[in-house]
């Protein structure tokens, strides 16, 4: 997810949008300890989405 998508989302698809993400996470996490993932590198990206969203909830937090 770009971060110009992640501006336009609202407060709160920003957090349910987080929600998801972190479910993914823990998914992709567990998959990976199970048997290896075919790209390892998604986990890199939804942490990093993660980040993101989190980022942009805490600056609209400290705005309101």
């Amino acid at each position: 997810m770009d971060y110009n998508e992640i501006k336009e989302l609202t407060t709160a698809e920003l957090a349910e949008r987080l929600l998801e993400e972190k479910s993914n996470y823990m998914n992709l996490k567990l998959t990976h300890a199970l048997s290896p993932l075919e790209n390892p590198l998604k986990i890199r990206e939804v942490r990093k989405t993660m980040a993101r969203l989190s980022t942009q909830l805490s600056l609209r937090s400290t705005e309101e």
